[in-house]
């Protein structure tokens, strides 16, 4: 299992994206998640760069897409946006040598179920379709949402994955816990990881990609990401089960205290798995 940031560490407050690469590399963290969240910050030309740090160093790349994604909009020029903005993303991810596509996917409004997850799966098929021909082989990770008013269930998710072969699932841990304060213990978290096994092989979890971090959340669910130690969130009890079960992959911290929280889940691993070093 390797660890690292949602973009660059804190501590770096407004550096580039590079900058954080060094940081992340000199603190012995393995993961970066591009932070792409107004707009695909990083342009064609600059990616080699952002790609050769992160290989100086041994760091997996992921990329977050904009935060403006939503794919069920009524607005035809606003999905149209956000299948640029999700092709903008893996285009330039590419680039860089990110494996990982992150996004969120859509708003429910008062959509049936049935008839969102349609409209969110045709788009993403096409989006898929248009990476092939152009030969990229990112991956699509929808992540699983914090509020009941966004598409992303753990159930939705899978099946997207099931049903579209470039899209692999985003494990939101914090936001899984953020619904009604659930998923918080050492039996629901082998529940969502049943439910991965279940739906796409028990291969699926060994690369599994994860965010986890502390969060405020309340009846309405996600409020704000907050630092591990501030929250409720049972983090050790995450980690002793992802051991138990033999999970791989990476870890991405989202917590306002990215680098020290990436640093602790990373030091409370080796402690779980038995290692000496940071990993």
């Amino acid at each position: 299992m390797i660890f690292g940031t949602a973009g660059v560490p804190r501590s770096l407050l407004g550096a580039s994206h590079i900058d954080g690469l060094h940081e992340i590399g000199r603190l012995g963290l393995r993961a970066m998640e591009l932070a792409f969240v107004r707009q695909v910050n990083v342009r064609p030309a600059d990616a080699p760069k952002v790609r050769a740090a992160a290989e100086q160093y041994g760091i997996s790349l992921s990329v977050h897409a904009p935060y403006y994604i939503n794919l069920n909009s009524r607005d035809a020029r606003i999905v149209q946006a956000s299948r640029q903005r999700i092709l903008g993303a893996a285009r330039v991810g590419c680039l860089c040598g990110a494996q990982y596509i992150v996004f969120h996917a859509a708003w429910r409004h008062d959509s049936d179920p049935l008839d969102l997850y349609e409209v969110v799966g045709s788009e993403l098929l096409e989006i898929s379709s248009r990476l092939d021909a152009e030969g990229n082989g990112v991956w699509l990770c929808p992540e699983t949402m914090g509020r009941g008013v966004q598409f992303g269930t753990v159930d939705e998710v899978l099946r997207l994955a099931q049903d579209i072969p470039r899209v692999r699932p985003c494990l939101d841990f914090a936001h899984l816990h953020a619904m009604q304060g659930h998923t918080n213990t050492e039996q629901e978290f082998e529940a969502v990881l049943d439910a991965v096994a279940l739906a796409l092989g028990p291969r699926a979890l060994c690369d599994l990609h994860m965010h986890v971090s502390g969060i405020a959340y309340g009846p309405r669910g996600e409020k704000k990401h907050l630092p591990l130690a501030e929250s409720d969130f049972d983090y050790a009890g995450l980690l002793r089960v992802l051991h138990r079960r033999r999970v791989s992959g990476r870890v991405i911290c989202e917590s306002p205290t990215n680098d020290s929280d990436a640093l602790m889940l990373s030091r409370l691993w080796c402690n779980v798995n038995g290692s000496a070093e940071v990993v």
